[in-house]
C-alpha cells in the first residue's frame, strides 16, 4: 500500500512475500543494493555495498541470499567467463526489461544490449516456437549472451 506522500514500498516486496518468503534486512539491502545499479556484480561487489551500512552482514549471507534470489526469480545469475558469477534484477518497478549481453572477450566489458530489430525479435520468436513445439516445452524466458571484442578492443590490436 502506498505511503502518503505517493511513494510505496520497493516493487519487490509483494513479489518476495509471494513466494512465501519473509523480508529480512539482509535481503532487502541485496535487493536495494542490485535495484541501485545497471552494472553485473559479483557477489563481493554486493557485499562490500551492503557492509558500508550494514557490517554484521556477512560475506556467507550475501552468497546465501543471492542463491534463493535467483532460485525464487527475482535475480539473473550470469556466467560472462570471467570466473565470477555476475548478478541483477530479473525485472525493476516497470517489469521486465529484456535484454542480451555483449561480452568482451579482450577487457571483460558487458554491454546490455536492448535495441532490438524487428527481424532479430521475429527469429526469437520463431525460434522459441519451434523449440517448444520440438521438444514439447514452454519456454517462460530466454538468456543470450554474445562474446566476442568491443571496439576498443579491436583497435589496439
Amino acid at each position: 500500500m502506498p505511503f502518503r506522500d505517493g511513494t510505496g514500498p520497493p516493487w519487490w516486496q509483494g513479489k518476495f512475500r509471494g513466494c512465501g518468503y519473509r523480508l529480512t534486512i539482509p535481503r532487502e539491502a541485496i535487493l536495494g543494493v542490485l535495484s541501485k545499479t545497471s552494472k553485473h556484480l559479483s557477489a563481493e561487489d554486493v557485499y562490500l555495498a551492503v557492509h558500508k551500512a550494514y557490517p554484521a552482514i556477512g560475506l556467507t549471507t550475501i552468497y546465501r541470499t543471492l542463491d534463493l534470489l535467483v532460485q525464487i526469480g527475482l535475480v539473473f545469475k550470469f556466467d560472462f567467463g570471467d570466473g565470477r558469477a555476475r548478478y541483477e534484477l530479473s525485472e525493476g518497478p516497470k517489469g521486465a526489461s529484456h535484454h542480451h549481453h555483449l561480452v568482451c572477450t579482450g577487457c571483460g566489458r558487458v554491454i546490455d544490449y536492448t535495441d532490438f530489430i524487428d527481424e532479430e525479435v521475429e527469429l526469437l520468436n520463431r525460434t522459441e516456437k519451434g523449440l517448444s513445439k520440438k521438444f514439447n516445452f514452454r519456454i517462460t524466458n530466454h538468456l543470450i549472451q554474445f562474446y566476442g571484442l568491443c571496439d576498443r578492443c579491436r583497435s589496439k590490436k
